[in-house]
């Protein structure tokens, strides 16, 4: 099992959240998060754009890993986000995106911080795990998928 599949529980997977840019993106993944978890939505969407202003999580071929260190947070939240539509994200092949693994940590972590950003762009950097993840349709194909691959 991936890191990335001990944090991304199955309600954590949003599919075709109705979004058309990173703002709304952000504000749609920290809604969920205070509904879930009770972390304010306006604290985690604020921390999201700092440090996308920082440089962008985009990494290309569709896909990007914003993440944020949260203020009182006591553990990782990993969601996987796929927009209706893709979205513009500053990606360095400069084409938009529609596959994001949102992490927040708390504030202090460390090793582990980045031992998820690291297995998450693995992931994201192979082809035969990219394109199932582009064609799941229900939650349980993105959780299986991630069951799947080993670490």
């Amino acid at each position: 099992m991936t890191t990335l599949a001990r944090y991304c529980l199955p309600e954590d997977i949003l599919l075709a959240a109705p979004v058309n840019d990173r703002q709304q993106l952000f504000r749609y993944a920290a809604e969920h998060v205070e509904r879930v978890y009770g972390l304010s939505a306006e604290g985690v969407c604020q921390r999201l754009d700092e440090r996308e202003c920082l440089g962008s999580t985009g990494l290309g071929l569709g896909v990007a890993i914003p993440h944020a260190r949260i203020p009182g947070l006591s553990h990782v939240h990993v969601l996987f986000v796929q927009t209706a539509q893709s979205i513009p994200f500053n990606a360095p092949d400069a084409k938009p995106v529609s596959k994001f693994f949102i992490m927040l940590m708390p504030e202090h972590a460390g090793k582990e911080h980045l031992q998820l950003l690291a297995d998450a762009a693995r992931l994201l950097g192979q082809r035969d795990f990219r394109e199932p993840l582009r064609t799941a349709v229900s939650r349980q194909d993105v959780a299986s998928l991630l069951e799947s691959y080993a670490e």
